[in-house]
């Protein structure tokens, strides 16, 4: 028996988080930022490229998504679905 291990590449972790959260009321831009992160302890992607990429999938899955990831004049929330 062989083992086969894929890659995940970042955008493959923001579309599975996305899709994990399919049923909730809203997804937190800020929250899956996080919990990518924790994943991906090396990911090189900024937080923007992040949000973008979450923004997309949420866009193409139909999740509403919390735009609530901190500015730097504070702390920026917006909904969108």
């Amino acid at each position: 028996m062989t083992n086969t291990f894929h890659t995940v590449t970042v955008e493959r972790a923001a579309e599975a988080y996305v899709l994990s959260r399919g049923k909730a009321r809203f997804l937190s831009i800020a929250q899956a930022i996080r919990a990518i992160r924790t994943l991906m302890p090396a990911c090189k992607a900024t937080d923007h490229e992040l949000e973008e990429m979450l923004a997309e999938a949420c866009i193409a899955h139909g999740v509403p998504v919390a735009f609530d990831t901190t500015t730097a004049v504070g702390v920026e929330s917006r909904l969108h679905s």
